[in-house]
């Protein structure tokens, strides 16, 4: 039950789930067509897109379960592992579009495709839909769908790829929505991040473990880092980044009072290896070094 096939063309992957393959490198996936399985668990080659077209139920959102009805897309990059798994054998009501890197090496959507965070976002962060948005999404699909079913000539790569990422652009669109929709939630998620900074900073961490990463405070959060950066940027804008750097130099200002400390021993309580990188980054933030900053004030 644990074991993990690997798919590494869209040939396999359509193999897998039972669906004729129309184009070597893209597929367009009617779950409803293909089928019925229990389980399987992957490590996917592919950049691969599922809309949940059927009420969802209670999904989770970080530490928290909402329940929306209007149906929900998962995104996964190549390299990710993703599966299903239920007590029996049924099919699936929604779509799923996969297509390997090799169909957009050389465009501008293979250029910029870095740009769609949304990508390494994990499951429990999906994108919820309204029946307006996935009207949307199923339009693009369809017509993705139209050029795979209609011959393949010298215009088809072309118009399936800006298809792709017209219909990447719209997900940007919706992720901005569901961030400014789910407000409240979001400063739930600010005010813990800060907790898990200032836990972090209050124990022995920085010196064993030296400054916290973006990935130990999402992890902490129970979310993907490029999901905590893309609502700390939409609800602050700042990063994550930025909001660690300021934090260190919020407990760093409080530090230099301290009396009979050096700037090298609160660099290492800090989480620094070496002091010279703490008045670095201070001055780069206070406009002072931390000797300047004390004696000023």
């Amino acid at each position: 039950m644990n074991d993990i096939t690997s798919i590494n063309t869209v040939t396999e992957y359509n193999n897998l789930v039972g669906h004729e393959t129309l184009h070597p490198l893209v597929s367009i996936v009617d779950f409803e067509k293909i089928n019925p399985f229990c389980y399987f668990r992957s490590q996917i080659g592919l950049y691969a897109i599922f809309l949940k077209d059927a009420k969802c139920g209670d999904m989770t959102y970080g530490c928290n379960n909402y329940d929306y009805e209007e149906g929900a897309l998962i995104f996964i990059s190549p390299g990710q592992v993703y599966g299903v798994e239920s007590k029996e054998k049924k099919k699936g009501v929604g779509h799923a579009l996969v297509f390997h890197p090799d169909l957009i090496h050389g465009t501008n959507l293979g250029r910029n495709i870095k740009d769609y965070t949304f990508f390494s976002y994990q499951v429990n962060e999906a994108l919820h839909l309204s029946s307006r948005e996935r009207a949307i999404v199923n339009d693009c699909f369809d017509k993705i769908n139209y050029e795979l079913e209609h011959g393949l000539d010298s215009h088809s790569k072309t118009l399936i790829v800006s298809y792709i990422e017209l219909f990447l652009n719209y997900c940007k669109r919706f992720y901005e929505r569901q961030f400014i929709t789910r407000s409240h939630a979001n400063k739930d998620v600010l005010t813990r991040f800060e907790k898990v900074l200032d836990e972090y900073f209050g124990s022995e961490l920085p010196i064993e473990s030296g400054l916290p990463s973006v990935r130990y405070c999402a992890d902490k959060l129970f979310l993907s880092s490029n999901y905590l950066g893309d609502l700390l940027k939409k609800e602050t804008g700042k990063s994550a980044q930025e909001h660690i750097q300021l934090k260190l130099i919020e407990i760093a200002k409080e530090k230099i009072y301290e009396p009979g400390k050096s700037i090298s021993e609160i660099a290492y309580e800090l989480g620094f290896k070496h002091p010279q990188h703490f008045t670095r980054m201070f001055k780069k933030k206070v406009g002072v070094s931390p000797v300047e900053y004390k004696s000023l004030n």
